[in-house]
């Protein structure tokens, strides 16, 4: 079997070895000719698999290693009669991670503390779900809009996207990208919706960019100024606007779910999906490849302001300011596309909040609930008495 797969994908030669020859393409550079012998084609998000690039293939299955299947023409492929599998919920995790790192930096930069905000989530799948459960655990107010959900399940619990814009301090977008139907979220947040947004408003973004109307988002950043954006997902990736990027005070390159234990998690799962297509009984497991974590444990003696121990506890493991800085200089030094993709291709080794211990003794024990829902790992110690 000859597999090609997007060289940024990680432990290939670990997942896929066993099955055949692979050969490695950067995601944006695989083309048709690549594929006229392959038998498989493994990527992530920034290859778009369509009938144009099958033309004249062999591949009999497709895999993509993340969440999104947006990239990827399913019509096309069924009716070709290739098999398809995707990754869902493998970095849903680390996107969460992001979402915290992210507000909890705007929040210090900016004065005001979490707790006291209401987070409106558009979106409540795999990583809406999980922000919900999270910040629900930490004491943090949520309100949450998902029509198909809301349609399939009942109303109950769930909002519109107006009451979301109307009732809500920070609103963050989990949805994928779906152009047509009555769900539709292309420009979701259109001219008028952001128009709308409440002065103060902080309005996060780690879903799709075409979700956002880019322009009409730069015009109110530029104008009244009176709102922020976190932007992680961009339209025209990788050509972004740069003026959007600028006024963002945090704004990344499509990395919030690029976490060591997410791509790792998302290359096993299409590792098992290709073994069953194949009819090869695999016994590989996800601890087999993902390694412990350079910090394990993190001692906290007393007690901080809760969020000051947030935020000690999520820079230890992951400090989005690094991935915004990095964007800065990436693109302003070699360009927009080649500085977007230089991030992504080399972004340095990142895990997740759940693979850190943090041990509390004394008066830190007091935190235990707030870490504890923010995701990590947590342990009490109680202190021997000295007497």
């Amino acid at each position: 079997m000859k597999l090609v797969i997007d060289a940024n994908i990680p432990a290939a030669e670990r997942c896929f070895g066993h099955f055949g020859t692979l050969i490695r393409v950067p995601g944006r550079e695989i083309n048709a000719a690549h594929l006229q012998d392959a038998d498989a084609l493994i990527v992530r998000s920034i290859t778009q698999v369509n009938d144009k690039l099958l033309a004249g293939s062999a591949v009999r299955f497709v895999g993509t290693c993340t969440i999104g299947t947006d990239h990827i023409d399913q019509a096309a492929l069924a009716q070709r009669g290739i098999a398809f599998a995707s990754a869902p919920g493998c970095n849903a995790e680390a996107v969460v991670d992001y979402v915290l790192s992210s507000l909890l930096t705007l929040a210090e930069r900016n004065g005001w503390a979490l707790i006291n905000r209401t987070v409106g989530i558009v979106g409540v799948g795999n990583v809406g779900s999980r922000l919900q459960a999270r910040l629900d655990a930490m004491g943090v107010a949520t309100l949450v809009c998902d029509p198909p959900r809301a349609e399939k399940e009942g109303r109950a619990g769930f909002r519109s996207l107006d009451t979301l814009i109307e009732r809500c301090d920070v609103l963050c977008l989990h949805t994928p990208l779906t152009r047509d139907g009555p769900y539709a979220t292309y420009q979701l947040l259109n001219a008028q919706r952001i128009d709308e947004l409440a002065p103060g408003c902080v309005l996060l973004n780690a879903g799709r960019g075409d979700c956002v109307d880019g322009l009409a988002l730069r015009s109110r950043l530029a104008g009244k100024g009176d709102i922020s954006a976190i932007l992680d997902v961009w339209e025209e990736e990788p050509d972004i606007d740069a003026g959007l990027r600028d006024l963002a005070p945090l704004a990344t390159p499509h990395i919030a779910g690029h976490s060591l234990d997410g791509k790792l998690r998302g290359t096993w799962m299409i590792q098992q999906a290709l073994a069953h297509h194949g009819g090869q009984p695999s016994d590989l497991t996800f601890a087999d490849i993902c390694p412990p974590p350079a910090l394990a444990w993190l001692h906290l003696q007393r007690a901080l302001p809760p969020e000051d121990a947030l935020r000690l506890c999520m820079r230890a493991v992951y400090d989005v300011r690094r991935d915004h800085d990095a964007l800065q200089r990436q693109t302003q030094q070699h360009g927009m596309r080649k500085g977007f993709d230089d991030c992504r291709a080399n972004y340095p080794l990142r895990r997740e909040f759940a693979t850190l211990n943090v041990e509390l003794s004394g008066e830190a024990v007091v935190l235990e609930g707030l870490l504890r829902g923010a995701g990590f790992s947590v342990s009490s110690r109680v202190e021997e008495s000295k007497h």
